[in-house]
């Protein structure tokens, strides 16, 4: 007989009981790029009340945590990454009062808040920039000014480049130069200055004290610089990083950083947290960042790049185990977010695309520790790869598009500097544009309708939404048994109500909780779990009572039956012996 997607009606959960030592071990947290979530006042743009307003939908998703995109007061270069004032909200967003009531809206519905918080940089606007470039005694040692080389010093101090595309410096009018790994409106700061600690505990403070569970801290990896800022001697460099060692990411000096904030998170207590959004060569580089005295999670980003393939998920899932359970520490899972190409898309797009998308996921919320899921990818919204050049917001998109330059000069002190763009790239970089483009995966959400803006807001919405999405809304969706927002839901539920799920500490789980049909073979368990012998191109893998398997190939395998379906992302036959498991697909087992 046929399963299609069954999950018996369960108990919900403050927290799965496996977990231990913090909620964040095994909490599901749902990350909300705030200008593409809801919209509550007709401009456009989402903002703090729009998401306030559909907090219920996390809720009944079944989601522990909600994790905020920046709000605060910026320009916008950067999607508000860029940020000019770090202790007020935007009025684009709204305002602290705003703020507020987001935060107790989301307690009394029993989800926690946790915002970014953005030190390597600051904006161009910043009250500590302004005054550099106004020539403040004293103000531009907060950053990393340096004169140039050359004769004239009219060639950038080194050979860094931007992520974004072009040199990492920019030039002012007295001819010093400034640092700005990302965009010239973001200038680094320099974390060798004591102000800047002192500054950004204090930003902390400010919003534990209004009642956040913790920070997204945006390029966890990037505040400390190698000494002396050493050349690296070759082009191309955005695609070294998470690959090789640089002298600007993931050097030693910021750890000291995180144990200061773990300090700090633990004198307030209630489970405050600290997220690192970091990239390392190694697993065992990343994990450093999760030690008993730093931070509570990292972002695994080596299983968002893992290709749709078994031997590489399942080193990529074995090596990150193994690196943070040498630390004590949870792993993370994520699959996407606001800076990459939805996975849909990533794993080939229409309907191969949805259903390895559906499969990934389920794959990611068994895995022992936290997972995160970015806005819509419970609606299994693909990217966005037609969008028109004038529509788009990506500085990156910018720094490709104009002409090639080798430097920028900032004409005053109240004038953002013009961006200098790559000199090999355009915006054509791929096949569908999106190489290294993000608006695609940050078009507003579908919530309702046949029509844009699909029920996002009272008015239109900042960047275009696609024909056909009305399908994919969150009312289009509820209530079908065969959607992804269904799916979802169904495997959040069992998540909490499955004892083999969660954050099941190394140790536990044993012969007595295996499926029965593993046969022979290495006892290896991590966290509980254990790889079980299985035809090619099939992962399976059991925890105590639970069984997870995954078939990768594009056509369908039969195998001895691991128990009872539970869930399943395709229809799955079983006469209770055998199954034969649907191409691109995942099920769970319970036995």
């Amino acid at each position: 007989m046929k399963h299609e997607l069954t999950a018996v009606p369960l108990a919900r959960a403050s927290s799965n009981p496996s977990a231990s030592g913090g909620w964040w071990r095994d909490a599901v947290i749902y990350q909300v790029y705030v200008r593409s979530f809801a919209d509550s006042d007709g401009d456009g743009i989402g903002d703090l009340r729009g998401v306030r307003e559909r907090l219920p939908h996390l809720a009944r998703l079944g989601v522990d945590a909600v994790w905020l995109t920046p709000f605060y007061v910026s320009p916008q270069a950067d999607g508000g990454y860029d940020v000019a004032d770090y202790r007020a909200v935007d009025p684009l967003f709204g305002d602290l009062a705003d703020a507020d009531d987001l935060v107790r809206a989301a307690h009394a519905l029993g989800l926690r808040v946790i915002v970014d918080v953005v030190p390597n940089h600051t904006s161009e606007r910043h009250p500590w920039f302004q005054e550099a470039l106004a020539g403040v005694p004293g103000a531009r040692e907060r950053y990393l000014f340096r004169p140039g080389r050359g004769v004239d010093g009219s060639l950038p101090p080194n050979d860094w480049e931007s992520v974004f595309g072009g040199p990492a410096w920019t030039r002012v009018p007295d001819g010093d130069w400034y640092l700005h790994l990302f965009a010239p409106e973001q200038p680094d700061l320099d974390w060798e200055h004591p102000e800047v600690a002192e500054e950004f505990a204090s930003v902390l403070r400010f919003w534990l004290d209004l009642g956040v569970d913790g920070f997204r801290v945006d390029v966890a990896h990037g505040m400390v610089k190698a000494p002396g800022l050493p050349d690296i001697g070759r082009g191309a460099q955005a695609t070294l990083i998470g690959t090789e060692p640089l002298p600007f990411f993931d050097q030693d000096g910021v750890h000291a950083i995180h144990r200061s904030w773990r300090r700090l998170l633990d004198s307030y207590g209630g489970g405050r947290i600290g997220v690192a959004e970091a990239w390392a060569p190694t697993s065992e580089r990343l994990a450093l960042y999760v030690r008993p005295d730093e931070l509570h999670q990292a972002f695994n980003f080596r299983f968002l790049n893992c290709p749709w393939d078994p031997a590489a998920m399942r080193t990529v899932i074995d090596e990150s185990l193994a690196a943070t359970s040498a630390v004590g520490a949870p792993t993370t899972w994520v699959l996407s977010n606001h800076d990459v190409v939805r996975h849909v898309t990533r794993y080939g797009g229409g309907a191969q695309g949805l259903a390895r998308a559906r499969a990934a996921a389920l794959l990611m919320l068994a895995l022992p520790g936290s997972a995160y899921v970015y806005q819509g990818e419970e609606l299994g919204l693909p990217e966005v790869t037609d969008l028109p050049a004038e529509s788009r917001r990506d500085p990156a998109f910018r720094r490709r598009t104009t002409t090639a330059t080798t430097a920028t000069t900032a004409t005053t002190a109240t004038t953002p500097p013009t961006a200098p763009a790559a000199a090999t790239a355009d915006a054509d970089a791929d096949a569908d544009g999106q190489d290294g483009l993000r608006d695609g995966c940050r078009v507003p959400l579908p919530w309702a309708g046949d029509e844009a803006p699909y029920g996002f807001g009272p008015g239109g919405s900042w960047l275009p939404q696609p024909d056909g999405w009305g399908g994919l809304s969150v009312a289009a969706q509820t209530g079908d048994p065969h959607s992804t927002l269904e799916l979802y839901r169904a495997a959040l539920e069992l998540r909490r109500a499955m004892p083999g799920l969660g954050a099941v500490e190394a140790g536990q789980g044993g012969p007595d909780d295996e499926w029965p049909g593993a046969g022979a073979g290495p006892a290896v368990y991590a966290r509980g779990m254990r790889w079980c012998p299985a035809p090619e191109g099939v992962l399976l893998f059991t925890r105590p009572g639970f069984a997870c398997t995954v078939n990768t190939r594009p056509t369908s395998v039969e195998l001895p039956s691991p128990g009872r379906p539970v869930l399943s992302s395709a229809p799955v036959e079983t006469d209770g012996r055998t199954v034969r498991l649907p191409p691109d697909s995942c099920t769970w087992w319970a036995f």
